[in-house]
């Protein structure tokens, strides 16, 4: 019987020493797919387009989609250095040098930073769905607010949110003979808060352009109103043909 047992161990010798070359082979084999595999995601990150933490102020414009609108920024204007690549996003972030609409220069080390009062901010958004602004004046804004107007320069009508309102604190202007051409709905200064801003829309398409800027502004808003129109040329030029 132990001659049996030595024999059948013999026998089975071979199937064994089969079996775990089998294992080896596969186990290469498994191997170099996935060294080709990692070469190949390799390639294809190597080859993807940087993002600079800081543009130069004269990169090329990057074609940028949102909410199936192509707006073209300058890198340099991108407040977000995730956001400094071509294709869709969310949404895209941008701060401008007032009035030239020129990416803001970065401070030399040691330097301080230019005051807040030279920039605009500029937020492109889907719309989803949201009204012209204008429109929004005409159905919404205006049952909120109070019905003496306050003092404001030339050609612009100035009204109040009512307290209690979804809108207390803030003031509305627009162009008194044409809001499509100029809105911006606004913080009511106030001696413990910083600053006030005013924020104005452009609806194009599917997104919406915000700008952002000093409330100050509104006693040249003519100025701001053209220049609002020069940035949406700029990140959004005619189609050719």
């Amino acid at each position: 019987m132990r001659q049996d047992g030595i024999a059948r161990a013999a026998a089975a010798a071979p199937r064994r020493r089969g079996s775990r070359r089998a294992a080896w082979a596969l186990a290469g084999f498994v191997l170099l797919g996935a060294v080709a595999a990692g070469a190949g995601l390799w390639s294809l990150w190597s080859r993807w387009p940087a993002t600079p933490a800081v543009a130069a102020p004269d990169a090329p414009h990057v074609p940028i989609v949102v909410a199936g609108e192509t707006f073209t920024v300058a890198p340099g204007a991108i407040r977000q250095a995730v956001q400094r690549r071509p294709g869709p996003q969310e949404r895209v972030d941008a701060v401008y040098a007032w009035p030239e609409l020129v990416p803001p220069r970065q401070p030399e080390p040691g330097a301080s930073a230019p005051p807040p009062g030279d920039r605009v901010y500029v937020t492109i958004a889907p719309a989803a769905g949201a009204l012209e602004p204008a429109e929004r004046l005409r159905v919404i804004w205006l049952r909120y607010a109070r019905e003496t107007l306050s003092p404001s320069p030339a050609g612009l009508a100035l009204v109040e949110f009512r307290d209690g309102t979804p809108y207390q604190g803030e003031d509305l202007a627009w162009e008194e003979n044409a809001p499509e051409k100029f809105l911006a709905r606004c913080e009511r200064p106030a001696p413990t808060r910083p600053p006030a801003t005013c924020l104005s829309e452009k609806i194009v398409g599917g997104a919406v352009v915000t700008m952002r800027f000093p409330r100050d502004w509104l006693s040249d808003w003519r100025a701001v109103a053209a220049g609002f129109d020069r940035l949406l040329a700029m990140v959004r030029p005619p189609k050719a043909g």
